[in-house]
């Protein structure tokens, strides 16, 4: 019997989306619920589960784009597992690349390569071999690793230069080795020796990460204005009760919440920071969906938080951890991605220690948060060090003004550096 692979429907906003890579081989023996392909839409990039176990049917290849409901392939659910259980079967092929040329002749273990790997030699035309020889293999039993073929390809072992094994021809558009540099300031840059460049396919959600900060940028007034905050009391209630916090709801307690809540009470002060612009009118949120911007390894994305004001410090340290989680399984839903108001952004996970981030449409705010530094401030007429943190509220100049923007900062500080504001929702 042969079982649909079918484009699952994700959410109410996402009708289709790009099949952007096969976690399976085509004749893999697959396990109900094991993870068949990446669905990438807009949004987000998500895996999606086998619906029987069986041998796979691969028909439609990498980087095309398919509709919700679309059979992308099939499960012999017929067919008998492989003699040693969890092992590929020996003549299983190369993932399927839409018609990319096959790698050169892999290994006797080449079986054992997952698709990821497949297809980032066949990309660069690698053989398995050599790649194994010049920086081994760091895998289980030695197993070849993408983290393995990417240190090669940088120049981690053997090649100096990160020139690659086998690659005599340039990428698309790119000069070759002995080529003349640019002459002037301006016109395009140089070109590099093909050798020291790499070229790669936008993801669909890095371009519309792009495409809605250009957009932001050309259509916004965008102002940012900043502060600073002494996080000594909230680090003093976090170090008193992180322990009995932890114990009773079962999630640890940050700092997010607190500045989740203490944005909640600011927003519905300063409601212009709620709002947004529709052609020549201004549309006040009588509700609180706030943002959180959480980092992958496919680029920022923002999941939304829905009505804080109903949220106690319990239930948004579990959103984040949930969201935090999921993201890195790639099992966020697009619709989670939809209808914030607000957004809040932590360059401070990453040592940031001030920047000025970009609103994304149709939000008219965004706030960034930074590293926690301690620093000289003066306190009542005396010079004390404190554990201070600046805060950026880049917003839109157009339904914002700096008064209204500067107050707002000013509300989130007092909360902060008097969190029993917060706790008795004063």
């Amino acid at each position: 019997m042969k079982q649909a692979v079918e484009v699952p429907q994700v959410g109410e906003s996402v009708s289709s989306g790009i099949l952007a890579t096969w976690l399976k081989a085509d004749g893999d023996f697959v396990r109900e619920g094991e993870e068949l392909f990446e669905l990438e839409t807009d949004k987000a990039t998500m895996a999606v589960p086998a619906p029987a176990a069986g041998v796979l049917k691969i028909l439609v290849q990498v980087d095309e784009e398919v509709s919700v409901g679309a059979v992308v392939g099939e499960v012999d659910t017929e067919a008998a597992p492989p003699a040693a259980d969890g092992e590929a079967p020996a003549d299983s092929g190369p993932v399927a690349q839409g018609g990319a040329a096959p790698a050169a002749q892999a290994p006797a273990d080449s079986a054992a390569l997952s698709p990821a790997v497949r297809r980032i030699l066949e990309e660069n035309r690698l053989d398995a071999a050599t790649v194994v020889a010049a920086v081994g293999g760091s895998g289980k039993d030695g197993r070849l690793t993408k983290a393995d073929v990417e240190r090669y390809l940088a120049g981690g072992a053997g090649d100096a230069g990160g020139a690659r094994a086998g690659s005599g021809a340039a990428p698309t558009g790119a000069a070759p080795t002995g080529a003349a540099p640019a002459v002037g300031g301006g016109g395009a840059p140089a070109a590099a020796p093909a050798e020291l460049q790499e070229r790669k396919k936008m993801t669909t959600l890095r371009r519309t990460i792009a495409e809605n900060l250009v957009r932001s940028k050309r259509e916004s007034a965008h102002l940012t204005t900043f502060n600073e905050v002494d996080m000594s009391a909230v680090m003093a209630i976090r170090g008193k009760y992180k322990d009995r916090f932890v114990e009773k709801h079962e999630t640890r307690l940050g700092f997010m919440s607190f500045f989740l809540k203490a944005a909640q009470k600011a927003l519905a002060e300063y409601r212009e920071v709620n709002a947004y612009v529709d052609g020549t009118e201004i549309i006040y949120n009588n509700f609180y969906n706030i943002g959180v911007a959480i980092s992958t390894d496919a680029g920022l994305i923002v999941p939304v938080i829905r009505n804080v004001d109903r949220l106690s410090f319990a239930d948004i340290e579990r959103a984040i951890v949930d969201f935090a989680q999921r993201a890195g399984q790639k099992r966020i839903m697009p619709d989670e991605f939809s209808g914030g108001t607000f957004t809040i952004t932590n360059g401070g996970v990453f040592g940031s220690m001030l920047s000025t981030p970009i609103p994304s449409p149709p939000q008219t705010a965004v706030m960034g948060m930074h590293s926690i530094n301690k620093r000289p401030v003066v306190v009542d007429d005396e010079i004390v060090i404190r554990p201070m943190m600046y805060l950026a509220l880049t917003y839109d100049h157009r339904i914002i003004d700096g008064k209204q923007a500067i107050g707002f900062l000013n509300r989130i500080k007092a909360q902060i550096e008097d969190p029993v504001q917060l706790l008795l929702e004063l």
